[in-house]
């Protein structure tokens, strides 16, 4: 894995990235300025671990581009389903395309190869579990939450909802109340 690191201008920076690396117990390390190279992958969580180290330091990781393109479109789908009454009957390619001012087929291609499933699935799966949550959490209705989240109808989001988890909505409930699981679990 190739690291790149932003004001690394001394001996002491790469000290300082060899030994955040190695509290995470990565091996081989290849420091120099402005970058950090081993064999191992890091996880998301000791990237973010790794990057609380290096700014207490006054160093930062640099994001990669790509990944940087992907957390954007998550950010944006986030933000199309937990605020949908700021955005009244947009296509999901536009909305991405404004919010992130890029090429949408470039980025669905990057996506879907990056998380293995297309935007739009993961837009659908996401929708699913606010669906999940506004049901069994806040104990709305279907109806309402189809108006909520901008379903064109409860139909559509109940076909969605059992796509994804294989359950209608009541039968869904039943379990999650019977067992108490979180409702990302089922």
């Amino acid at each position: 894995m190739k690291l790149y690191i932003k004001n690394m201008v001394c001996i002491r920076c790469i000290m300082t990235v060899r030994a955040e690396l190695e509290k995470l117990k990565v091996s081989n390390i290849q420091v120099e300025l402005g970058k950090a190279e081993f064999k191992e992958s890091l996880t998301q969580l000791q990237l973010d671990m790794l990057n609380a180290g290096l700014i207490e330091a006054g160093l930062e990781l640099i994001e990669d581009k790509n990944i940087k393109i992907i957390k954007d479109i998550k950010r944006a789908i986030n933000e199309l389903i937990n605020f949908p009454e700021d955005n009244q009957k947009i296509n999901l390619s536009e909305f991405i395309t404004e919010k992130l001012q890029c090429n949408y087929p470039n980025a669905s291609k990057l996506f879907s190869k990056s998380e293995g499933i297309s935007i739009e699935k993961y837009y659908i799966i996401e929708r699913v579990e606010a669906v999940k949550k506004m049901h069994i959490q806040e104990g709305l209705s279907l109806t309402e939450i189809s108006y909520r989240l901008k379903y064109s109808s409860v139909s559509h989001l109940s076909n969605q909802f059992k796509d994804v988890t294989g359950l209608n909505a009541s039968n869904f409930k039943e379990i999650w109340i019977n067992k108490r699981l979180s409702p990302s679990k089922i």
